[in-house]
């Protein structure tokens, strides 16, 4: 079945035709929820809905589950299963068993097994998985070591770890804490309208890119990230890839092409993550405030963290922290300047 245009999207909202439940949902920005659409909740602003095509986007997005038309199921079931990820999270050292966290849901565990996954996009063990490298990787920031920090998570094992590690930080967890020991990244430098722009990639992604006047300082600003990793300018020969993201990158800058989709490789606590994350999902020309961000992924006390997160943000532009101002609408902090946070701003309105 093909997907649906975002005209039609938005024509199925405002007329509340029902025959398209379960084809896509919208989320409105400014309450923080997703819908079916034929929800009877107040008509929203199309400026302010966004659309995916399954639940798992949707709150992966942020977005929380209507109450008036329960597009992630009935209100009892969600809140039962909201329940078990709470316990997976207090209990993440722990062996748990798809029995008990049936005997918490009320549910048999190959049922429970199946709704979770439909509901969060993974199996109750993987999201344990996750709750622990988090913890771990939190471990590591604070200082800890390396193998005191996988114990202390909840591994088992120091194997265990190194496996996952791997494919969540993106590096092995010693070169993490040792600021790219080992790691090899590849670099390239080119003049746009916004002064010269770094970017700098892992062979798993994208890990930085910078703004600045002098290519000089660009270079500092990168060792600093990275004081133990082995740099190499990027030639078409070695890393054609990192050329060609850049080259994109710069097109969407300077000519209004559309923003890259490149895989990236970065590293932040989980709320630091969570935040560029749900960044990614604001709208080229939309803008919101650090508050409302802190809604949209409940943690409505934790603005000033959004703020940090925000200027902590290694990857400029890819995850636009630019279209993120404060509650009088002026334009707050950016770690790259604000004239340059004012042209993308007026850039994306142009554009709009």
């Amino acid at each position: 079945m093909s997907k649906s245009s975002e005209n039609e999207m938005k024509n199925a909202v405002a007329q509340r035709d029902s025959s398209f439940d379960g084809k896509f949902y919208y989320g409105v920005i400014t309450t923080g929820v997703f819908c079916m659409p034929s929800c009877s909740t107040k008509a929203a602003n199309p400026e302010n809905l966004r659309f995916f095509f399954d639940i798992e986007s949707a709150m992966q997005a942020g977005f929380r589950p209507c109450k008036r038309c329960n597009p992630a199921g009935q209100d009892a079931r969600t809140l039962k299963l909201i329940e078990v990820a709470r316990y997976l999270e207090r209990h993440a050292e722990d062996k748990i068993t798809l029995t008990q966290l049936g005997d918490i849901a009320g549910l048999s565990p190959s049922r429970l097994q199946r709704i979770f996954k439909e509901m969060f996009g993974v199996s109750p063990n993987h999201y344990q998985d996750a709750v622990r490298m988090r913890k771990f990787k939190r471990s590591l920031k604070e200082g800890e070591g390396v193998t005191d920090a996988i114990y202390s998570s909840g591994y088992g094992s120091i194997s265990r770890v190194y496996g996952e590690a791997t494919r969540s930080i993106g590096m092995t967890p010693k070169a993490y804490r040792a600021g790219g020991k080992g790691e090899v990244i590849h670099y390239a430098c080119r003049e746009t309208v916004l002064g010269y722009m770094l970017m700098a990639a892992t062979d798993k992604g994208v890990c930085s890119v910078q703004f600045g006047d002098r290519k000089a300082s660009l270079l500092s600003l990168l060792s600093d990230e990275f004081p133990k990793a082995q740099f190499e300018l990027s030639a078409a020969q070695d890393a054609p890839e990192l050329d060609s993201w850049m080259l994109a990158l710069d097109r969407h800058i300077s000519q209004g092409a559309p923003r890259p989709e490149v895989p990236l490789d970065i590293r932040g606590t989980a709320f630091q993550i969570k935040v560029w994350q749900f960044l990614i999902s604001i709208k080229e020309g939309d803008v919101m405030s650090y508050g409302e961000v802190a809604e949209h992924i409940d943690n409505p006390e934790a603005v000033r963290a959004v703020g940090t997160a925000c200027g902590k943000n290694p990857v400029g532009i890819l995850i636009p922290c630019h279209r993120v101002l404060r509650s009088d609408g002026s334009l707050g902090g950016y770690r790259w300047g604000l004239e340059r946070k004012r042209a993308l701003l007026d850039m994306e309105r142009a554009k709009r």
